[in-house]
């Protein structure tokens, strides 16, 4: 499941991080890049547990780890 959580977590983080500076982009025209960089940075922290329960719930809907071991 770590692997599947990995590879998730690459287009989940690129994703999440984008959504944040569209947002503050919207709110404040002429945002610094502070402001720019914390959401970023709250994207790619927030990304792991997103990440980790879709795996989580990938894994349990394609029959748990043990069918990915034959």
């Amino acid at each position: 499941m770590f692997k599947i959580a990995l590879v998730l977590h690459a287009v989940i983080a690129t994703t999440l991080m984008g959504i944040g500076v569209i947002v503050v982009l919207s709110v404040q025209m002429h945002a610094g890049w502070q402001p720019i960089a914390i959401a970023a940075a709250i994207g790619f922290v927030l990304s792991f547990p997103v990440s980790w329960l879709i795996a989580r719930k990938i894994v349990a809907l394609t029959g748990g780890e043990s069918a990915n071991k034959s």
